[in-house]
């Protein structure tokens, strides 16, 4: 034992899992850090002096005043509304087994790994944008974030069935107040913890705000865009973002705080203690939520694939033929398939970079995990999560206005996209593989070290092998947000090679049926390409799994 503990802090700086942390750190340092410190220094700092002339432009304008407002009550109001629609669903796929659960939380669980462009379109092709902008708006955010708050509570709600709820009705507790003193206050923090996620969310949401709510219903998030890329005033750009990094970084903090408190009692009570509708009243409320469910989830998805198949009231493939043609035969058009092209390749390399930082980080929580009994992962967990927490605009935004002086040139380099959709990717790749490394049994892995395997024989022979779904899990998680990642993109993009959110979005603010029809088609493609994605990522999770 004293033999053992001596080479740990002998061996600590030079441990091959210590090291591995040093790759995601450099990349962190590099590509998020780095470009928020000059985000930073841009709002404050003009010509080596302190400047703060910007604020009256913030804090003496109307407008401006209206937009801050607007972001946080669009983001509350789509927070309730999504918990009052997924608390009733999340209680049924908690409480009950029936045939068809698993294709409809697959059903439940697409919209949220569409990208946000095509949500955007097929709300704009099921609903148009002439009438209502506000209630298409909150709708779409519903529909984007229902999974994600549905996924998080069915979890925790799941496990707290049986002999707790049991014993209460024992002791002659109604249903009523066994929910009321033991389900509710136990449910409150993961409750809490979903909120302040979907919070963060349509806090931050780009995509949405920019098709459906146009100049009318801007938000920090848009306007950050329209300062910088359209009156390119960076000062004020700068600041909008320091103020949304700093709130959505506090509603992270929050979000682990609660997701660590919410008690789990069984993690395997979902598949242990579901039971089959019987009454009459649970198969009528079951039948309503898949209604429901179908109703929110897939009508938006068919009124985009209609519209992509439609032209003057017929069936056609027209728009889906447009996209390899040069419509306007000009020399400087980029037919859409060009978009699909780079996309994919743009994908292809961002999964390489987030899966190789993305293992080096998880295996690096794991070693803390085991050498310093978790103090390290309450800090190193809520870091690696903070790209989640951050505006993909602001990351975007950061990152043009940093890595444009030697010896990081980026500005015009095309390596700028995959880093990029890596950042934004990289936290989905971590939660991917970290839980299947936690399952590991330490047992397993100090047998093998005392035999004389090293720690890199270890993870090849042991750990690789038993991570490899989520390792494929991650890699199709990574691929898909790239292809869908539109609001840094639409900053590191050049014009020579679009991707196909800049392409959807280039295609809705072009006047004519023909740019339209090619807007609604593209999405069904993304949509559909995602869709799979998912599909094939559910595959490879654990049937028990759940949350975010």
């Amino acid at each position: 034992m004293d033999r053992k503990n001596t080479s740990i802090i002998k061996g600590i700086h030079i441990h091959p899992y210590f090291l591995a942390g040093l790759v995601p750190a450099g990349f962190f340092l590099l590509f998020y850090f780095y470009p928020l410190s000059g985000i930073f220094m841009k709002s404050f700092f003009q010509e080596g002096r302190i400047d703060l002339s910007f604020l009256d432009q913030v804090f003496s304008s109307p407008r401006m005043i209206k937009i801050i407002w607007f972001t946080f009550w669009q983001a509350g109001l789509s927070t309730l509304l999504t918990l009052v629609c997924a608390l009733p669903c999340a209680f049924v796929m908690s409480h009950y087994a029936f045939k068809g659960k698993k294709i409809i939380k697959t059903l439940a669980s697409i919209p949220f790994v569409l990208p946000a462009v095509v949500v955007a379109a097929a709300f704009h092709a099921s609903f148009g944008t002439d009438k209502h902008p506000l209630v298409l708006i909150l709708l779409a955010h519903v529909f984007y974030n229902f999974s994600v708050m549905l996924r998080i509570i069915t979890g925790f709600w799941s496990s707290l069935q049986g002999r707790i709820r049991e014993a209460a009705m024992v002791l002659g507790a109604s249903p009523w107040q066994v929910f009321l003193t033991i389900t509710l206050p136990l449910l409150k923090p993961a409750i809490y913890a979903a909120s302040a996620l979907v919070f963060i969310f349509c806090f931050s949401s780009f995509g949405i705000i920019l098709i459906l709510g146009g100049p009318t219903y801007s938000t920090i998030e848009a306007e950050i865009y329209r300062q910088a890329a359209h009156l390119f005033n960076l000062p004020l750009a700068s600041f909008l973002s320091l103020i949304q990094i700093g709130f959505t970084f506090a509603l992270m903090w929050i979000y682990t705080s609660f997701a660590q408190r919410a008690t789990r009692f069984s993690p395997d009570a979902e598949q242990a203690n579901l039971k089959r509708p019987v009454l009459l009243w649970e198969k009528m409320v079951i039948t309503g939520v898949i209604t429901f469910i179908v109703l929110l989830c897939v009508v938006p998805l068919l009124g985009l694939v209609l519209k992509s198949l439609t032209h003057n009231g017929e069936l056609s493939f027209i728009f889906y033929k447009a996209l390899f043609k040069n419509t306007s035969d000009s020399i400087f058009y980029i037919p859409p398939v060009h978009a699909i092209k780079y996309s994919f390749l743009f994908a292809g390399a961002s999964l390489v970079i987030a899966l190789v930082t993305g293992v080096c980080a998880a295996v690096f929580i794991r070693f803390c995990d085991q050498k310093f009994n978790n103090r390290w992962t309450s800090l190193l967990d809520p870091i690696f999560m903070l790209p989640l927490s951050t505006s993909a605009v602001t990351l975007g935004f950061g990152i043009i206005i940093t890595l444009d002086k030697p010896p990081l040139n980026l500005r015009t380099s095309i390596f700028l996209i995959p880093i990029a959709h890596a950042i934004v990717g990289f936290p989905f790749v971590v939660r991917a593989i970290l839980p299947a490394l936690r399952s590991i049994p330490e047992q397993l892995i100090d047998a093998a070290s005392l035999l004389g395997a090293s720690p890199l024989k270890i993870f090849k022979t042991i750990d690789l092998p038993l991570i490899s779904k989520a390792l494929v899990a991650g890699a199709i998680f990574s691929f898909t947000i790239s292809l869908g990642e539109f609001g840094a993109t639409i900053f590191t993009s050049r014009p020579e090679t679009p991707t196909i959110p800049v392409a959807i979005y280039r295609f809705l603010g072009q006047p004519g049926a023909m740019n339209y029809g090619q807007a609604m088609a593209i999405s069904a493609i993304l949509m559909i390409v995602t869709a799979i994605g998912f599909v094939g990522i559910e595959n490879f999770r654990k049937e028990s799994s759940e949350g975010f």
